[in-house]
């Protein structure tokens, strides 16, 4: 039976969650609930709103479940899981989701218009295209133009099509973040997954090139034996410091 989140805090929630590397197959999986819990994950963080992210729900029941899991390096967590979900990044359609920006900013101030509005337009209108544009040299220009208007002022420094790559991952791993604290709330486990043919996997879901695959999550009730030991983290004194 699913635990009800509100009757576990976000604290025990976060304590509780493990990878777990093999799940139960006899136990009912209620498929609804991770449909439910990616709707959460939409709601996470993510650079500028541009929700570069899509994410590709592999059940049990789906004929590519066998072969991504195969993909996976026949991991447990993929081969036991219930259903996996794939974390996409799709820098590629930024064009389309800044434009989305916009037309909700010129919707919700379409009755008060003001300094607000041109602030917002000229974000999505000027500023995201030069950040994520291709173009010969335009990376390395960026860079320049970054360091040189940082000899006068503070300015944001990470400007190069890795850079923008970068950011592109860590709002997809917010998402997944709150994807698997959402399904712990639920009752349910994950393990994300790095170990895998990228590009198999891509054609496999017959994505474009431009698309990357974020990391791969296996979801199901866990086995305690899904577990592998104890967990671990290093003293908080070497990982968190105030200044």
């Amino acid at each position: 039976m699913k635990e009800n989140i509100q009757e576990i805090g976000f604290f025990d929630i976060v304590k509780e969650r493990r990878s777990v590397r093999i799940f139960d197959q006899e136990t009912p999986f209620d498929h609804q609930s991770v449909q439910k819990c990616l709707e959460a994950a939409i709601l996470a963080p993510n650079s500028s709103n541009m929700q570069l992210w899509e994410f590709y729900r592999i059940p049990e029941t789906s004929a590519l479940k066998n072969p991504i899991s195969r993909l996976c390096m026949n991991q447990k967590a993929a081969t036991t899981a219930r259903e996996l979900v794939v974390v996409v990044t799709r820098r590629d359609k930024w064009k389309s989701r800044a434009a989305s920006n916009l037309s909700y900013i010129r919707e919700t101030y379409k009755n008060s218009p003001g300094k607000k509005q041109k602030q917002a337009e000229a974000y999505y209108g000027n500023l995201v295209p030069k950040l994520y544009s291709k173009y010969p040299f335009w990376s390395i220009t960026k860079q320049v133009i970054a360091w040189m208007m940082s000899l006068k002022r503070p300015m944001v420094r990470e400007v190069t099509e890795s850079d923008v790559r970068v950011s592109v991952h860590k709002s997809a791993a917010l998402a997944a973040m709150t994807f698997m604290y959402a399904m712990k709330a639920e009752g349910y486990d994950t393990c994300p997954m790095e170990g895998f043919d990228s590009e198999r996997v891509k054609k496999l879901l017959n994505l474009p090139k431009a698309a990357e695959i974020n990391m791969i999550i296996g979801c199901g009730k866990g086995l305690p034996e899904g577990v592998y030991g104890k967990r671990f983290r290093l003293p908080n004194e070497e990982v968190i410091f105030e200044k």
